[in-house]
């Protein structure tokens, strides 16, 4: 065999033997399970301590890992708590959808959804995790945007919805981003911002939470609903 020939089989071993040291491993700041385990140290951390008082070195301590690891997946804390909100953001996001495919009776759709967003948007690490939001606003007014305006945002999810359902007969909306947001409001039924701003301090009962969304499925369904005329309709 030639010197050329020896060189190519040593170049061709070279190669062999790094993709083997390489197989199963990612790239710096591209594991999603080391990413993950980050992401849910800084959650217990900014929870616990708030944004303010919430160090790289707590989050560091908490989430077990090296001040060398953190830096690579995430800048800074700013960079760490919108990663943060993101994620909890598209959870909820993907859970709403979730709720809302499932079936095709349009009460019962409207009813899981209004129970899962007043349930979800009223807990205790909601809330909390929405003050801090807010109380960044001004450093960080990016990322407000993004959690209140974003691309997919409840309203978005509604307002698909309520297409589809006009498309198919079941309601009637003439102006359906209206219509989505009315509905949210009704879900609501005004215990987010009682918990919010702390007027209230529990979240309501399970009782509280069916009396508010079935109030709020039988009003909009009567605006809404193809089998009644519009309330407007009726009025004198």
């Amino acid at each position: 065999m030639t010197l050329k020939g020896l060189n190519k089989v040593s170049e061709k071993e070279e190669s062999r033997a790094t993709a083997s040291r390489t197989a199963g491993r990612f790239a710096a700041g591209e594991d999603p399970a080391k990413r993950e385990q980050i992401l849910d140290g800084a959650k217990r951390v900014f929870m616990r301590l708030g944004f303010d008082a919430a160090s790289m070195n707590d989050i560091t301590r908490e989430a077990g890992v090296s001040k060398g690891t953190i830096y690579v997946y995430f800048q800074n804390k700013e960079d760490l708590f919108a990663a943060m909100v993101e994620q909890e953001r598209a959870i909820f996001l993907a859970t709403i959808r979730s709720v809302l495919a499932t079936g095709d009776d349009i009460e019962k759709s409207l009813y899981d959804f209004g129970v899962s967003f007043l349930t979800h948007m009223t807990e205790e690490k909601v809330i909390n995790a929405m003050r801090t939001v807010l109380g960044v606003r001004e450093r960080m007014p990016d990322l407000c945007r993004r959690f209140f305006k974003g691309p997919e945002n409840l309203r978005t999810v509604m307002r698909d919805f309520l297409t589809l359902k006009v498309d198919v007969g079941v309601l009637r909306i003439d102006d359906i981003e209206l219509a989505a947001g009315q509905y949210i409001d009704l879900v609501s039924g005004g215990y987010f911002k009682l918990r919010l701003f702390g007027t209230i301090e529990d979240a309501p009962s399970r009782e509280e939470v069916d009396r508010v969304i079935n109030g709020a499925v039988y009003v909009f369904m009567a605006a809404y609903g193809c089998h009644n005329k519009s309330v407007i309709e009726k009025m004198p």
